[in-house]
């Protein structure tokens, strides 16, 4: 099965690539066939809803290269936070660099214990097999503490401060494979890719 991944973060290329390895499926992302950005996607990831992202994402790109197309949006919340930043993850800060997003957080934590730092990362895909069918939804989530202080290079986003309780290590400090394991984005991937493969047989 030929399928667009809607994305162009480079990390989230890099980690699907991953997911999809070895698995019957020829994926592609929009860079891999020029395709020009959804026009409101920055827009789109301030919204509040993952799935509207992740579903206007998809459908664009279907339209756009005539395949299959996939497409995720993610967010870390943290309970302290009442939930946020969520679907703003990427775009939190000013800036919207991932520095400057995880030294926004930090401040925004500053002062409160572990016990009060806690934090889900959540992934929505949407897969749309034509750009006016229904959309299939799946969704995972994965939990952990926001640290004082990032450890590890590896990974992206909030990665060096998201202590995952499951690998007791960061998602910065993790190899990929540990990390696809127990992250949101895997575990919505693995699900994704079972719907997949019993729509093929």
């Amino acid at each position: 099965m030929k399928l667009i991944v809607g994305t162009r973060s480079p990390g989230k290329t890099r980690e699907i690539r991953e997911l999809f390895a070895g698995l019957p499926f020829d994926v592609s992302f929009p860079a891999d066939r020029l395709l020009q950005p959804l026009p409101e996607e920055a827009d789109l990831e301030r919204s509040t809803s993952y799935v509207e992202n992740a579903v206007s994402k998809a459908r664009y790109y279907a339209a756009r290269s005539g395949l299959p197309a996939v497409s995720d949006d993610s967010g870390i919340e943290v309970d302290a936070l009442g939930g946020a930043p969520g679907p703003r993850s990427a775009r939190w800060s000013a800036t919207g660099t991932d520095a400057e997003n995880n030294t926004l957080l930090l401040e925004q934590l500053a002062g409160l214990p572990a016990d009060k730092r806690t934090a889900h990362y959540r992934c929505i895909v949407a897969f749309l097999a034509t750009p006016s069918s229904v959309p299939e939804i799946v969704e995972a989530t994965c939990d952990g503490v926001i640290l004082t202080e990032p450890r590890g290079t590896g990974g992206f986003g909030y990665d060096p401060l998201f202590y995952s309780e499951e690998l007791h290590m960061t998602f910065g400090e993790a190899p990929p494979a540990a990390k696809h394991r127990v992250s949101h984005r895997g575990r919505a991937f693995r699900a994704l890719i079972e719907v997949l493969l019993r729509r093929s047989t």
